[in-house]
């Protein structure tokens, strides 16, 4: 394979693996990325020691003290600059996030575009951070509220947005005038450090502290660093729901913030109203794109029993037409699950979803022969079960889909919402009643729901998170910048007299 995106990303090959230079010394302990692919060793990070680590945040302090007097639409145009660079990476860095991660090509492309998007985003929001003017009780007292930066904001990323995610987080973060520490995943640590590098060629040609975006690798160790650390007031963190409640709970210790994108387990509802095209693409998308690695892939397919064999059986022969393999040839479908962990996930689950009474419509399994050298490329699979299985109401992250029976929308809704997860949910319906019956206070409960099209593929103009087990946190657009910022009630007395409120008499 030609990996001549690796040099243009300035990812030198040396006999260690890769130079991030990010350190001036190294731990001597290194994180080795190996890709899905093929199986391939890619290159090594440095894991961060504690001492590197507090290096990190000092220099991150220094450029935090900087960076909030800098006005917030000249901040945006850092993110602009950044932006302009991602168009002329896109595609190396695409290449990259299909390599190390293992999705599809389209989709690797299509995750830098998402970081595109996101500063062009921030770039408009960097003139929108909003107060409120409010009317004071007292005469000739005006009040308002604005809005300040916090300071260190620390992101923890998971493998299957490698780069997405904590551009979500960063461009945000970043007009509203904080800095950033950024831990990426150790299962596609190399994605991380391509964006660091080509954020730090344009914090150099604007003479910005380099602290203002900061890089740490490494495994859960580096992760409680940030977690327990008093100077990071938020930490934002993806990843499992196990994950998020020891983060949650770490952070909420010492009172600090955390903005939290955990766990989910989608559903999409089949009414027999629905177009059925437009069931079969957004299903079999949201089922096997990724993998089934997305947090909003398709878990849960709850069809009306009037049309269940009729779905069942399309959705079936869709799968028989999956192609599997290289995710950098752009004829393939799908993918290699990220690392072997993830394929003993999936076959336990298979296991499991028989033991429990549930039946095979779409039989799994794992590739070999050529090709599928890596042992990480597996068959999507198509399970029948019953809602209340104990399986069904777990996560796990891979491409098996659960086909359930409803027979009215109530009881619909009820199976969507019968899960601890709550991140993203769909309906396929041409009936308005049902339709608005999902969407009311009575429907979804996710953080997300959506009207024919599916449970994957959000777009950064609404805020993306979800409920329960899914954390509450949000990301990305509307008004999520409120989370990187804090609040702060301004009241002037512009009189010659010093009135309290509620009518309070305090005279001497």
């Amino acid at each position: 394979m030609n990996k001549d995106f690796l040099q243009q990303l300035g990812l030198k090959e040396t006999n260690a693996g890769t130079s991030t230079g990010l350190h001036a010394e190294t731990s001597g302990e290194l994180i080795k990325s190996y890709s899905p692919v093929d199986g391939q060793f890619i290159g090594s990070v440095s894991q961060t020691t504690k001492e590197q680590y507090e290096a990190v945040i000092a220099k991150a302090e220094a450029a935090f003290k900087i960076w909030r007097e800098i006005p917030a639409p000249k901040r945006g145009e850092i993110v602009r600059q950044y932006g302009e660079e991602l168009r002329k990476y896109k595609d190396p860095l695409g290449r990259l996030v299909s390599y190390e991660m293992g999705k599809s090509l389209q989709e690797g492309w299509g995750e830098v575009q998402e970081m595109i998007d996101i500063c062009d985003f921030a770039v408009g929001l960097s003139r929108q951070l909003y107060g409120l003017t409010m009317h004071s009780e007292r005469p000739h007292h005006r009040m308002y509220e604005q809005w300040h930066p916090l300071g260190i904001v620390g992101i923890i990323s998971a493998f299957n947005f490698p780069v997405a995610v904590w551009s979500w987080n960063a461009m945000i973060a970043m007009v509203c005038g904080d800095v950033c520490v950024w831990k990426p995943s150790e299962k596609a640590p190399l994605c991380g450090v391509a964006c660091q590098n080509i954020f730090e060629k344009v914090l150099k040609a604007n003479n910005v502290p380099e602290g203002v975006v900061c890089l740490v690798n490494g495994d859960y160790k580096v992760g409680e660093y940030m977690t327990t650390d008093s100077r990071v007031p938020l930490v934002s963190a993806t990843g499992s729901t196990r994950m998020g409640k020891i983060v949650g709970q770490t952070v909420a210790a010492r009172l600090g913030r955390s903005l939290l994108e955990l766990g989910g387990n989608n559903a999409i509802i089949v009414t027999p109203s629905s177009d059925l095209d437009i069931v079969l693409t957004g299903a079999l998308f949201g089922a096997v794109g990724t993998c089934g690695q997305r947090c909003t892939s398709t878990r849960r397919l709850i069809i009306h029993d009037s049309i269940y064999e009729e779905v069942k059986n399309k959705m079936a022969k869709a799968y028989g037409q999956l192609r599997i393999g290289d995710p950098l040839d752009e004829h393939n479908h799908v993918g290699p699950l990220i690392d072997q962990d993830a394929v003993n996930a999936y076959l336990t689950t298979i296991s499991k979803i028989k033991e429990q009474g549930g039946s095979m419509v779409v039989e799994g399994g794992v590739l070999e022969g050529k090709g599928y050298e890596s042992g990480c490329y597996v068959k999507p699979c198509i399970a029948e079960a019953k809602p209340d299985m104990a399986i069904v109401q777990h996560e796990t992250f891979a491409p098996i889909l659960y086909l359930l029976k409803y027979n009215d929308l109530d009881e619909a809704i009820a199976i969507q919402n019968n899960v601890p997860q709550g991140l993203s949910s769909a309906i396929m319906t041409t009936d308005m009643r049902e339709a608005e019956k999902f969407l009311s206070v009575a429907g979804s409960d996710c953080g997300i729901a959506n009207v024919n099209i599916g449970t994957s593929g959000a777009e950064i103009g609404g805020a993306f998170g979800g409920e329960k087990e899914t954390g509450g946190g949000r990301e990305s657009g509307s008004d999520s910048w409120k989370a990187y910022m804090r609040r702060q009630t301004n009241t002037i007395n512009y009189s010659r007299q010093l009135p309290l409120a509620q009518g309070i008499k305090f005279d001497l």
